[in-house]
């Protein structure tokens, strides 16, 4: 039995719950620039098996692939300065993909990594995790632009959420780090707010003063007791902001407000690709080369009584929460906590693969078959559950190169937007390779290399240059791979029409911030973030 020192006191003692009329906050820092572990270990989505791609965790050394409930608080060690903070908290590891070499991946080290723990203005008191509660925030099978485009809105009465963007400050914004007449199909989209922000990948290199390329995700911060700590489908939401003060549903309860920045050393590959606007060599594990499928989960290894403390009694923002005036059980400088990962070997930096680890695909942006998760994230934290791994993780001890046994996948994709001013028939060939995972959604197009005028029974109708752009980008070695199908389909044009998107100006360009701040620090409390709860 776990004794309760505050929640004895306050049987003693009880308080009347009040408003919390301002928002005070702390950053949690990691005690070192390395991770706890890495690989393809979930205990939230994937719990007792393999993922579906690998993680990078950080936090108690408890951690396993069957995690829940209180296990956590018999860590060992953790990641995290605050001794009595054995949570987990982990994201996709992202990894370089060699221009040079398509089939070439190495991993990206961590730059290093900060939890924002924000106690928002609230009608209710806000109150700390249960131990043991699963979140996850972010949609993994996604490849689609966000359908608020790339500012960010956590507040569910302004629009859909938007709680995952790329962070890249750069010396000079000129180019742009988004096209300006992007629509998120091929490229990224602009953060109008920040010229250093975005939904996706930016396509040049983040060589600003203060940070490389930086991975920010948002929680949601209302907890639903009647859904319980492990269905992180259904138990997190997103608070609504009324004359200034957040509010959740009736029954749930307020707990803090997570965001994770990640920061990875990106420039030490800056030598290794010639940014042109076009493309960028950056991709999650989990295939995604557009950035859209970013993520993050959260498994609460607190002990109450601490957190309540620092909810309560903590406003020291960015100068980090070790530095809090009451921490109970004290500051972690245990610098040497580590486990070794439930499936696989570690990822070492510079070791060269063969294809990303468990063989995932590369997808998005032209580079194969588009897919999103049919438990979309629009208005929840919540994504759909991995489909199950059907490849094992191994590393090559014997080189620098691993390769990954390969499994056959597909992902069907449908072929060709076009305008036509007259009824045509055309025969066109589309090639494309099925993933375990319902396609759905906005698929890229795409059109096979082999597709030419002599298949047509009649003239062909003219393609867009969208559609072009497309077919420019398919592999010709595809005719030779046993693994990919060739489908012959007969569509029928009548008449079609083009809508365009309309351009988004360039933004502003913003003074830098201050050191460690990163330009975003007034956005928390001032501005984006805080005006769209």
């Amino acid at each position: 039995m776990r004794y309760s020192t505050a929640s004895t006191l306050a049987a003693l003692a009880p308080m009347a719950a009040a408003v919390k009329t301002d928002r005070t906050f702390a950053v949690l820092h990691f005690t070192g620039n390395q991770f706890l572990t890495e690989g393809p270990m979930d205990p939230v989505v994937s719990p007792g098996t393999e993922s579906t791609h690998y993680h990078s965790i950080m936090g108690g050394s408890n951690f396993g692939i069957n995690t829940q409930g209180d296990d956590l608080l018999d860590s060992n060690c953790t990641t995290t300065t605050i001794k009595n903070d054995k949570s987990n908290y982990w994201v996709p590891t992202l990894f370089f993909q060699d221009p040079n070499d398509q089939t070439s991946f190495e991993k990206v080290p961590l730059y290093y990594m900060n939890v924002y723990y924000f106690f928002e203005p609230s009608n209710s008191t806000i109150e700390a995790f249960p131990a043991g509660l699963k979140m996850l925030s972010g949609d993994s099978m996604t490849r689609d632009p966000p359908a608020f485009g790339g500012g960010s809105n956590l507040d569910p009465a302004n629009g859909p959420i938007q709680q995952i963007q790329w962070t890249c400050p750069r010396q000079s914004y000129d180019p742009p780090s988004y096209p300006v007449d992007s629509n998120g199909t091929v490229a990224g989209l602009q953060d109008p707010n920040n010229e250093g922000a975005g939904a996706g990948f930016p396509f040049y290199d983040c060589d600003g003063t203060y940070s490389p390329l930086r991975q920010d995700i948002h929680f949601p911060s209302c907890y639903n007791p009647d859904a319980g700590i492990d269905d992180y489908k259904n138990n997190m939401a997103w608070p609504t902001t009324v004359d200034g003060l957040q509010s959740c549903p009736a029954g749930w309860t307020h707990v803090p407000h997570l965001f994770y920045e990640v920061y990875w050393d990106t420039p030490s590959f800056k030598d290794r690709w010639t940014p042109d606007g076009k493309t960028q060599p950056f991709v999650l594990s989990n295939g995604d080369a557009t950035g859209y499928a970013s993520h993050a989960d959260f498994i609460a290894g607190w002990d109450t009584d601490t957190l309540q403390t620092i909810i309560d009694t903590c406003d020291v923002g960015t100068s980090g929460m070790e530095n809090c005036p009451n921490i109970p059980g004290g500051v972690n400088d245990d610098k040497d906590c580590s486990i070794e990962p439930a499936f696989g070997t570690i990822v070492k930096v510079s070791q060269v693969l063969n294809s990303l680890p468990l063989d995932n695909p590369v997808t998005g942006w032209g580079k194969g078959g588009v897919y999103s998760s049919s438990d979309s994230d629009s208005d929840s934290s919540t994504s759909s559950s991995s489909v199950a791994a059907t490849s094992t993780y191994a590393t090559s001890t014997s080189t620098a190169t691993a390769k990954e046994s390969s499994t056959s996948q597909t992902t069907e994709v449908s072929e060709v937007t076009s305008e036509a001013t007259t009824e045509a028939t055309t025969k066109a060939t589309s090639q494309s390779t099925e993933i375990a995972s319902t396609p759905t959604g906005n698929a890229f197009i795409e059109v096979s290399s082999e597709a030419t005028s002599s298949s047509a029974e009649v003239a062909a109708p003219t393609v867009t240059a969208a559609a072009e752009a497309e077919a420019s980008s398919v592999d010709d070695s595809a005719a030779g791979n046993a693994n990919v199908k060739t489908i012959y389909d007969y569509v029928t044009v009548t008449s079609t029409t083009t809508v365009l998107p309309e351009s988004t100006p360039a933004p502003l360009r913003r003074r830098r911030a201050p050191y460690r701040t990163h330009g975003h620090l007034n956005r928390h409390i001032y501005g984006d973030f805080a005006g769209r709860r």
